[in-house]
C-alpha cells in the first residue's frame, strides 16, 4: 500500500523541501483520517477547522492539525478507544507509527499525537537528504463540549481509499473561526487568513452557534452577547484595529506557496476593515 502514498506524493509536484515536507504531513493526515473513519470515530465526531478546509474545500494554506468536535457533548470521551485501530490502520499502509494520548480529562479539548518515522524511509524524496528516520508528527484535537448549534455535511474522499467524512458545514466552521479570532489570547495569522477565505467564498457564519460559542468562554463568557449583523461587524472592526498585521502575515507565510505569499503585502487595518464590510451577514 506504500505505492499509493508514493503516487499521492508525486501528484503534489513539490517544488522545494518545505513543500515536500508539508505534502508528507498532509498525506499522513489523510491516511489517519481514513483509519479513524474505519474505526467508526466519525459516527460520534465531526471534522472541522483549518485542515478540514484544506482537505475538503481546497484552502490554499497548509494546516498542521486534525481538529474535531463531538456531535454530542461527552465529558467521559477518551481517545484510547480509537488509538489502537488508528495504529493498526496506519500499519496496513506500511506506516509504523506511534500514537500517544496527550489528553487531560479536566480539559475540554482532548489531544493525541501521531508520530511516524517510517514514511520517509520508504518513499523517493526529491529534496530531503537528512537522517532517514526523522519523525513526522500530527496532532489530533477534539472538543468534547462544543457549543450547541453546529450543522453537518458529508463528503466523500478517494485517498487513500474511498470513504465518507462527517464534517461541520461551512457556516458552522466559520462561526467557530470567528470565535477563535475574537477570543484567542495570542495572535494567530492563520485565523485571519481563513477569515479572508470565508469572506471571499461568500460564506455566512451561523450566528446562533457563534452566540453559544462566545457565551461558553472568552471575554463574553456567561453574557449571552447580542450577536447580530451590526454587533458582529462592530466587534470585528474593533479587533481589526488592534492587530499587528506584519506579525499576523509573518505567522502564516510558511504555510503558503510563494505565489500566495505575495498577497500578504496587503494585510493591514485598511484591508481587513474592507473584508469585514464584505462579510455576508
Amino acid at each position: 500500500m506504500i505505492e499509493l502514498i508514493q503516487q499521492r506524493l508525486d501528484r503534489y509536484q513539490a517544488g522545494n523541501a518545505v513543500e515536500e515536507d508539508q505534502a508528507l504531513k498532509e498525506i499522513l493526515q489523510e491516511v489517519a483520517l481514513y483509519t479513524l473513519w474505519r474505526a467508526d470515530f466519525l459516527e460520534v465526531a465531526a471534522f472541522q477547522g483549518g485542515t478540514s478546509l484544506r482537505i475538503l474545500h481546497q484552502l490554499p494554506r497548509f494546516s498542521e492539525d486534525l481538529d474535531f468536535i463531538l456531535k454530542q457533548p461527552d465529558a467521559a470521551f477518551a481517545w484510547s478507544s480509537y488509538l489502537e485501530p488508528l495504529v493498526e490502520g496506519l500499519k496496513e499502509f506500511g506506516l509504523k507509527s506511534e500514537v500517544l494520548d496527550k489528553s487531560r480529562m479536566d480539559q475540554q479539548v482532548r489531544k493525541a499525537l501521531v508520530k511516524d518515522n517510517s514514511i520517509g524511509k520508504q518513499l523517493n524524496l526529491g529534496f530531503y537528504h537528512g537522517p532517514a528516520d526523522r519523525k513526522l508528527s500530527i496532532k489530533l484535537d477534539i472538543d468534547v463540549n462544543p457549543p450547541a448549534g453546529s450543522g453537518y455535511d458529508y463528503s466523500y474522499l478517494a485517498f487513500p481509499l474511498d470513504f465518507e467524512v462527517c464534517h461541520q458545514d461551512l457556516g458552522s466552521n466559520f462561526a467557530l473561526k470567528i470565535r477563535a479570532l475574537l477570543c484567542r489570547k495570542f495572535l494567530k495569522g492563520r485565523d485571519w487568513y481563513d477569515f479572508n477565505w470565508y469572506v471571499k467564498q461568500g460564506i455566512r457564519p451561523k450566528l446562533d452557534l457563534l452566540t453559544a460559542a462566545l457565551d461558553q468562554f472568552g471575554p463574553w463568557q456567561g453574557q449571552q452577547p447580542p450577536v447580530d449583523d451590526q454587533w458582529l461587524r462592530h466587534t470585528l472592526l474593533e479587533k481589526v484595529a488592534q492587530i499587528d498585521w506584519p506579525a499576523a502575515a509573518a505567522d502564516v507565510t510558511r504555510f503558503l506557496k510563494p505565489i500566495e505569499q505575495q498577497s500578504l503585502k496587503l494585510w493591514s487595518h485598511k484591508f481587513f476593515a474592507a473584508r469585514v464590510g464584505e462579510l455576508p451577514v
